[in-house]
């Protein structure tokens, strides 16, 4: 893979490539770069797709201790990567963390087009039962390492208190321990996560939302139809703040959108992107 020295560490990333409009594809907590990849195999003919491995939790390189791994400074580092790759009127699409809505009114100026599919906002944070309980661990000596100990067996990661809830198609344990290899097996990976938990206020998304009634570019808000840890009623509110809003119920899906449905999904990312291209120039 590609990667990328930033202020905070080294990251990888993928990039198709090509002269289309720039999809960048952002993902939460404990995931990486695969999550999306059904939904890089259906863009990637007509738009060049960027995914950046973020530091929160699915990476694999461990980040510099002083590094500063808030959401907020998880956004700054996205901000700057377009900025190192020079990527510009991209658009921007978040699924899980919130991370995308922290750069708005902030660093959004590379930011062409913004989707947020089922993500935390507002003041759903901790997100659902699995948000809070990863929360409470980082909080305690060693909690984190004996939450995670649940991801060795397929039964309770099935369960929908665990990663079983935020998908409606089960997902492969081959997956799953790709996704959480590097939390179980590295410190310093578990040591990156647990900033970001102990370090991100309740009230980041909430306060994030004030920022939104400025953003005057388009904005697609693409919802899980059947999630449960981030209602569709969050969705329809956050679409309610943009200026440039439009809602869209993803059917069949629970918060891992691109999951569940890469077809409905990109689908609406195509529309969207086609609907708001730039205007020819003279």
């Amino acid at each position: 893979m590609p990667e990328i020295e930033l202020s905070a560490g080294v990251i990888d990333f993928t990039d198709t490539g090509g002269e289309g409009e720039v999809v960048v594809l952002v993902h939460g907590l404990g995931f990486d770069e695969s999550v999306w990849d059904h939904v890089v195999r259906e863009l990637r003919g007509a738009y060049r797709v960027v995914v950046p491995v973020l530091p929160i939790g699915g990476h694999r390189r461990p980040m510099r201790p002083d590094a500063d791994l808030s959401a907020h400074g998880i956004a700054a580092l996205l901000a700057e990567f377009l900025e190192r790759l020079d990527l510009r009127e991209v658009t921007l699409v978040q699924n899980d963390a919130g991370t995308a809505q922290l750069l708005v009114g902030v660093r959004d100026e590379r930011v062409g087009r913004l989707v947020l599919t089922s993500c935390e906002a507002l003041e759903n944070y901790p997100p659902g039962v699995q948000g809070r309980t990863l929360h409470a661990a980082c909080r305690i000596p060693g909690g984190l390492f004996l939450l995670l100990q649940s991801f060795r067996v397929p039964f309770l990661v099935r369960m929908g208190s665990s990663l079983g809830g935020m998908a409606k198609r089960p997902i492969p344990y081959a997956l799953v321990r790709r996704w959480y290899r590097p939390l179980l097996t590295r410190r310093a990976i578990r040591r990156d996560l647990a900033a970001f938990c102990r370090s991100t206020r309740k009230d980041t998304y909430l306060r994030a939302a004030e920022n939104l009634a400025r953003f005057d570019r388009p904005a697609l808000v693409a919802w899980g139809a059947e999630d449960r840890m981030m209602p569709p009623a969050t969705g329809r509110r956050l679409a309610e703040l943009l200026p440039r809003g439009r809602y869209v119920e993803i059917p069949e899906a629970g918060t891992l959108v691109q999951w569940d449905n890469p077809e409905a999904l990109c689908a609406e990312l195509r529309r969207f992107i086609e609907e708001n291209a730039p205007a020819p120039a003279e």
